[in-house]
C-alpha cells in the first residue's frame, strides 16, 4: 500500500510479483514482492532483514549535508530490530539528528519466531527509547486514522525539531509469512481468527460507514473499481514476457572507463619520463596526495571512517593527514567504531546524487572488516540487482597484510574473500605511482573500488617512486612488468612483488636464471592477457602472494593458465603464500608463516630445475 501510494502502479506490482520483463524494481533480477521504483525514489532493497536501515541513515545524512528538506522513510518489522546493524543505524540517526522515520511494524512474528523470543519487551521500540534526539511515537497499526496521525506527527517532528523519529505500529499478521510458510504449524486457529478481527480494511470500512463519510453504495463502487484495476494489472502481468536471459552479464560491474584524465597503462619495467615529475613519494604519500587531489577536483566527495578526522591525527597510519584541515568537517568526519555502519551509510549517501563519490576507511585493519561484509556484499550486487538504475560510487580503503609484527588481528589479507563478489574492483598496489594512478581512476570511474593497502609498504623505501604528473590515471585490470626474463615467471601483487624482485636479482646474480616479474596491481579485474603472455613466454610459473595458498588468488591464476596456456607449460604451476595458519605475533612465528625472498628463491630454483 505504501508503494502504491508512492506512485508504483498496480501493473508494476504484478510484474514484480511474477518476475516479468518490465518489472521496474529490477526486471526480475531480485526476489518477487521486493517492490521498488528508483526513478521515483522508492529504493530497491535487500532480502537481508532490516539492512536498508543503514541506507536510510546514509541518505538522510546526505539530505542534511545538502540542506534539503526531504525526509527518508524506513519500513521494517520488529524482528529486524534484533540485528546489530539496526542498532547502529538508529544510533547514527540519533547522534547526527538526521531526517529519517523508522517505522517498526510489530506483527509479533519473525516468520515463526514469536516476539517474546526476540525481545524481553514485547513493545520492541521501547528498547530504543533512551536514545537522545529520537522521538518515539506509538500507534495502532491496524487503525488507518491512528496510523495517519502518527505519521503526520513524525513528519512535523522532523520539520520542527530536526531529529529522527521511530514509529512503533502495533500490528497483526493475518496470513503466513510467505508461500513456503504454513503458520498453522506454530499458531492455533483461535489466535489466527482473533487477529483476523483486527484486519485494518474492514475496520476502516466500518469507521467510514459509522461516521457517515461514505455510504454502502459508495464503498461498493470503490471496491468494484479496485477489483477491476487488479484484474487489468494481472492480465498485463500474465501476458508479459519473461526477462531476457542473455542480459545476465549486464550491469554486473560498471565499465572501467574514467570520466576524465589521461589514461596510461605504464605496464613496462621502465618509467616513461613524460608521465612523471621529479618528486618522489612512498605508498602512503601517494595515497594522501591522491585523496587531496580528487577532493579538490570534485566538490561532491566525502570521507569518513574511524580516527580519520581527529584534529591532526589523520588516521592511525597518518594516511589522511591534512584532509580535515583542508576540506572541513562537512566533508571529512569520524564514524563510530561500527564497520557495517561505515559501509552501509556510504551506500545510502551515494544515492542522493550521481556525482557523489564517498571515500571510506572500511576498517582500521583488514582484520576488522568482517562485521561490514554483509554491506560489502550488498554493494557488490546493487548495480546488477536494480538492472542498472543505481550505481554507488564508493572507494573503500583498507590497510592489509602483515610483516609488521601485528599478530592475528593486524596482519590479515582479505582479497580471496573479496574476489568472490562480482561487482567489486580490487586494487592491490605495491608502489607510490601505481597507487596515485589507480586512486585517481577509483574517483573517476563509476562503481565500487576496494583498495587493499599493504601497510608494510606505507613508508617503506621499496614503494618509493617518482610522482605521476597531474591527471595521469592508470586503468584497472592492467598488470605491470617489473622485470623481463625468459626462464621463470613470478606473478605477484602487493608486498610480495618486492620480495619477488629481491629473489629475481639473487637468482640472476648467483645462478644466471632470468626471472620475469609481473605485478598484477589489481586482482579484480585480473589482467588475463598479461598472465597468459608471461606463461607462454617462459613456460614456468611461480605465483606468489602474501595471503594463504588455500583459497587464495593464486588458485584462480593457476586455473586461468591451466585452461588457456597448458600446452606452453614446461613444469607444474607452483603457488607460494602464507601457511594455512593464523599469523603469529612473535617475529619468529611471523617469519615462518609469511612468504619471504628466501622461500621464493627456493621455490624458483626447484621449479627451474624441474
Amino acid at each position: 500500500m505504501t508503494c502504491l501510494a508512492g506512485g508504483i502502479t498496480p501493473s508494476e506490482i504484478v510484474l514484480n510479483g511474477l518476475s516479468k520483463k518490465g518489472d521496474v524494481a529490477g526486471d526480475g533480477r531480485h526476489m518477487s514482492n521486493h517492490f521498488a521504483k528508483p526513478s521515483i525514489h522508492i529504493q530497491n532493497v535487500s532480502s537481508v532483514t532490516g539492512n536498508h536501515a543503514q541506507h536510510a541513515v546514509g541518505l538522510a545524512r546526505a539530505i542534511r549535508k545538502y540542506n534539503d528538506d526531504a525526509i527518508v522513510f524506513y519500513s521494517g518489522g520488529e524482528s529486524a530490530a534484533s540485528e546489530g546493524y539496526f542498532y547502529e543505524a538508529v544510533n547514527g540517526a540519533s547522534r547526527e539528528m538526521l531526517p529519517v522515520v523508522f517505522v517498526m511494524q510489530n506483527n509479533r512474528f519473525g516468520i515463526s519466531v514469536p516476539v517474546s523470543e526476540q525481545s524481553a519487551n514485547p513493545i520492541v521500540a521501547e528498547n530504543f527509547s533512551s536514545f537522545l534526539n529520537l522521538k518515539m511515537l506509538y500507534c495502532d497499526g491496524t487503525d488507518v486514522v491512528d496510523s495517519w496521525r502518527a505519521m503526520q506527527e513524525a513528519v512535523e517532528t522532523i520539520q520542527t525539531k530536526g531529529c529522527a523519529v521511530m514509529v512503533h505500529a502495533d500490528c497483526v499478521r493475518i496470513g503466513s509469512h510467505s508461500n513456503s510458510d504454513n503458520h498453522l504449524l506454530y499458531r492455533n486457529v483461535e489466535e489466527i481468527e482473533n487477529d483476523r478481527k483486527k484486519d485494518p480494511l474492514p475496520k476502516f470500512k466500518s469507521f467510514l460507514l459509522s461516521n457517515k463519510f461514505l455510504s454502502e453504495n459508495e464503498i461498493q463502487y470503490i471496491e468494484n473499481e479496485g477489483d477491476e484495476v487488479v484484474r487489468e494489472a494481472c492480465a498485463i502481468g500474465e501476458k508479459a514476457p519473461d526477462p531476457d536471459s542473455s542480459t545476465i552479464f549486464n550491469f554486473v560491474c560498471a565499465e572501467n572507463i574514467p570520466n576524465s584524465g589521461i589514461v596510461v597503462e605504464l605496464n613496462t619495467p621502465d618509467e616513461d619520463n613524460q608521465y612523471y615529475t621529479e618528486d618522489k613519494l612512498t605508498l602512503l604519500q601517494g595515497l594522501n596526495l591522491s585523496q587531496k587531489e580528487e577532493f579538490r577536483r570534485n566538490e561532491h566527495t566525502f570521507f569518513w571512517g574511524q580516527d580519520v578526522a581527529s584534529k591532526d591525527k589523520g588516521g592511525i597510519f597518518n594516511v589522511d593527514k591534512g584532509m580535515l584541515k583542508e576540506f572541513g568537517p562537512r566533508r571529512v568526519f569520524n564514524a563510530p567504531i561500527a564497520e557495517d555502519f561505515i559501509v552501509g551509510t556510504a551506500n545510502g549517501f551515494s544515492r542522493y546524487r550521481d556525482d557523489i563519490w564517498v571515500l571510506i576507511e572500511g576498517a582500521e585493519f583488514a582484520d576488522y572488516i568482517w562485521p561490514a561484509m554483509e554491506q560489502i556484499v550488498e554493494l557488490s550486487h546493487e548495480y546488477w540487482r536494480n538492472n542498472g538504475q543505481f550505481l554507488p560510487n564508493i572507494v573503500i580503503r583498507i590497510a592489509s597484510g602483515g610483516y609488521i609484527g601485528g599478530g592475528l588481528y593486524h596482519s590479515q589479507n582479505v582479497e580471496s574473500s573479496f574476489i568472490t563478489l562480482p561487482g567489486l574492483r580490487i586494487v592491490t598496489p605495491a608502489f607510490g605511482d601505481d597507487v596515485q594512478g589507480l586512486m585517481r581512476s577509483a574517483f573517476r570511474t563509476r562503481g565500487v573500488t576496494v583498495v587493499l593497502e599493504p601497510k608494510f609498504l606505507y613508508n617503506n623505501p621499496w614503494s618509493r617512486t617518482r610522482a605521476l604528473k597531474q591527471d595521469i590515471v592508470i586503468p584497472f585490470g592492467k598488470a605491470r612488468y617489473r622485470r623481463y626474463g625468459n626462464d621463470i615467471s613470478i606473478i605477484s601483487y602487493g608486498t610480495t612483488v618486492h620480495h619477488a624482485l629481491v629473489a629475481a636479482k639473487h637468482l640472476k646474480d648467483e645462478y644466471n636464471c632470468e626471472v620475469e616479474v609481473l605485478d598484477l596491481r589489481t586482482v579484480a579485474p585480473l589482467d588475463k592477457d598479461a598472465i597468459l603472455a608471461t606463461a607462454r613466454k617462459t613456460g614456468r610459473i611461480l605465483i606468489v602472494h602474501e595471503d594463504k595458498v588455500t583459497g587464495g588468488v593464486g588458485g584462480e591464476i593457476s586455473a586461468i593458465i591451466s585452461e588457456h596456456a597448458f600446452e606452453y607449460l614446461d613444469a607444474p604451476i607452483v603457488r607460494l603464500g602464507s601457511t594455512d595458519t593464523p599469523v603469529g605475533f612473535a617475529k619468529v612465528l611471523e617469519d615462518a608463516i609469511l612468504p619471504n625472498p628466501k622461500k621464493i628463491i627456493d621455490a624458483a630454483l626447484k621449479l627451474w630445475k624441474y
